[in-house]
């Protein structure tokens, strides 16, 4: 009796131990390393951003990342102005300058480049499609209407860390700095008290 007491007492405590390791390494596991994403630089920090005439680039730096890829994603918002040339090339401006353009750009960060948790990013647009495909603010559409500058009022930087899987999974979504520009952008490097940026 003495020792089937304690085989079945050493039996209940291995089962016991192995539940309590069970339960225990989720927690561990789902510690987020990524949870505390923000921009380098203080409460109010904010991107640089330059106007190159037809593309926006953001810059900065990132603090509280894990050791995993990451995915920089820019999303630019801006008026676009334009130029009329008809078919003999005499170019004129349009009747009214195209409607608003979204244009994006994004850049991708393998870990290694991930020190401390702390990684300096740059990320740049694409251009808007020009010419604009039948000419909508020209007098026909045999004029060629072409996009000589943008003037950008907003923009998303977005940070997902792991970058997405193929579609259609989502990526995870680690920070969104959106910021607006007051008066719009014009060519060159973007004065920082024009900017307003609010993180999440």
């Amino acid at each position: 009796m003495t020792r089937n007491f304690w085989v079945s007492a050493l039996v209940g405590t291995t089962t016991l131990l192995a539940a309590c390791a069970t339960q225990d390494e989720p927690k561990v596991e789902s510690v987020d390393q990524s949870s505390n994403v923000h921009l380098k630089g203080g409460a109010h920090a904010k991107p640089s951003f330059v106007d190159g005439g037809l593309t926006l680039a953001a810059s900065g730096e990132l603090a509280g990342l894990g050791d995993e890829d990451i995915l920089v994603t820019l999303s630019a918002t801006g008026n676009p102005t334009a130029t009329c040339t008809n078919p003999a090339g005499a170019t004129q401006p349009p009747g009214h300058n195209p409607a608003s353009v979204t244009v994006t750009g994004s850049t991708a960060i393998p870990a290694e480049k991930i020190k401390n948790g702390n990684v300096a990013f740059s990320v740049t647009t694409e251009p808007p499609v020009s010419p604009i495909p039948d000419a909508p603010d020209c007098p026909n559409p045999q004029w060629t209407e072409a996009i000589t500058g943008v003037s950008f009022t907003s923009a998303i930087i977005t940070i997902m860390q792991p970058p997405p899987p193929p579609p259609p999974a989502p990526g995870t979504v680690v920070l969104t700095v959106s910021c607006t520009f007051s008066p719009a952008t014009s060519n060159g490097a973007v004065t920082v008290s024009t900017v307003t940026c609010t993180s999440s």
